[in-house]
């Protein structure tokens, strides 16, 4: 009996002395500098640091689906857009090719013929914002409309000529310019002209959008400041308040969608990552995209969508207050960062309200998986070593008996 105890410990030490060298690679915390989180000496702040003391969840039922579908776009018009197009007016510039005609005094005009264009006959407007003219010299012509130019050259020619029939219009648009960039087919400069230029116009001259474009979350940078756009509300919803008239300097950029990224995980049938299109993603169109859940493994009372709330660097921030009084320290609780969204499709007719539920970039969907899946998980890790065990059982016995 004493040489059989004996054996098994031998071999017992062994095995284990071979798991030591499994082929693979881990990550162990072992001697390793580990940073611990700052603790609250209040214990009732302790829970604090537990993330699920920060997590809203929200069954989904037919009743309140509603009021987590976000604003639905509807076809407005712009009157504040109207009114800005009705009165604008183009204002004269640097690099502005002026054409001016003084009708009855071919002298004064400078004809375009066929070796010459109109934009090469014409006044060009220089960096001081002024053009010579013949009789009258030097005119500042920088930031007025053609009708102000028209005037000034007028009033100061009738000095010369009774009554000087003068027309003036521009014969190359030079030094206003907005551009466009990011996911744009022909990206680059559009020239602001004396026909208004909107957003919508703007990105129709660049030859519309490429294949990648965030059609939700383009920007509009004017003045250093941002304005966010959606194209998606403008051109797919005909949302006319989405669109700008453009000024001078004006960048439109839309950026790729990369971050329009929903996760699938869990028990479906194949977990990825998927991308939200231009016309949105529902959370049955999720789980449609990988297959649906995995039914034999799937718990259907759990399926969730994880969406963070973004945070607010100035609330994160624990502040603490001093009452003199008591001299004891409040502390303020944090915000939550996180709603989960569950979903029970015990009955699969449950799925119809999947379909009302929008996925926002970056949600989780995560399915769990059932009790009885996870017990039989546990089975199967423990199943080769109690086999490992009877074999190596059986094997000393039989030695025994040999003996």
């Amino acid at each position: 009996m004493e040489l059989k105890t004996k054996a098994m410990a031998a071999l017992l030490a062994s095995t284990l002395l071979a798991g030591c060298t499994i082929p693979g690679s881990h990550i162990s915390l072992d001697g390793k500098n580990v940073i611990q989180p700052e603790s609250n000496s209040n214990d009732d702040n302790q829970s604090n640091d537990d993330i699920s003391n920060r997590v809203n969840v929200y069954p989904l039922t037919p009743n309140t689906v509603n009021q987590f579908k976000p604003e639905q776009v509807t076809s407005r018009s712009n009157p504040a857009l109207d009114t800005e197009v009705s009165k604008y007016q183009y204002y004269i510039g640097p690099g502005d090719i002026l054409n001016i005609t003084i009708w009855d005094h071919p002298e004064l005009t400078i004809p375009a013929g066929s070796y010459r264009s109109s934009s090469e006959s014409g006044n060009w407007v220089h960096s001081d914002g002024s053009i010579f003219y013949p009789y009258i010299g030097t005119v500042h012509v920088s930031g007025k409309t053609v009708t102000e130019i028209r005037d000034e050259i007028s009033k100061r020619l009738a000095k010369y000529i009774e009554s000087p029939q003068v027309d003036v219009n521009v014969a190359a648009f030079r030094a206003q310019k907005a551009y466009v960039t990011g996911e744009i087919n022909k990206p680059g400069q559009q020239a602001i002209t004396n026909v208004p230029l909107t957003i919508l116009d703007a990105i129709n001259r660049a030859g519309g959008l490429a294949q990648d474009a965030d059609w939700r979350n383009i920007t509009l940078t004017r003045n250093g400041q941002e304005e966010s756009i959606s194209l998606y509300a403008l051109m797919q919803r005909g949302d006319l308040t989405q669109n700008r008239l453009l000024k001078s300097g004006d960048i439109i950029h839309v950026p790729r969608n990369d971050g329009q990224k929903v996760f699938v995980m869990g028990e479906v049938q194949e977990p990825k990552l998927l991308k939200i299109d231009r016309s949105g993603m529902s959370l049955t169109e999720a789980l449609s995209s990988v297959g649906g859940i995995n039914e034999l493994e799937a718990d259907a009372t759990g399926v969730f969508v994880i969406r963070s709330i973004k945070q607010d660097p100035q609330l994160v921030q624990t502040t603490s207050s001093t009452d003199t009084a008591n001299s004891e320290t409040e502390k303020k609780e944090l915000p939550p960062i996180a709603n989960i969204y569950q979903l029970n499709i015990k009955d699969a007719t449950a799925l119809v309200i999947g379909t009302e539920f929008q996925m926002q970039p970056y949600d989780i969907v995560y399915v769990t998986a059932a009790p009885i899946a996870r017990w039989n998980r546990v089975v199967r890790q423990l199943l080769p070593t109690i086999t490992g065990f009877n074999n190596l059982s059986e094997g000393l016995n039989y030695y025994m008996e040999l003996k």
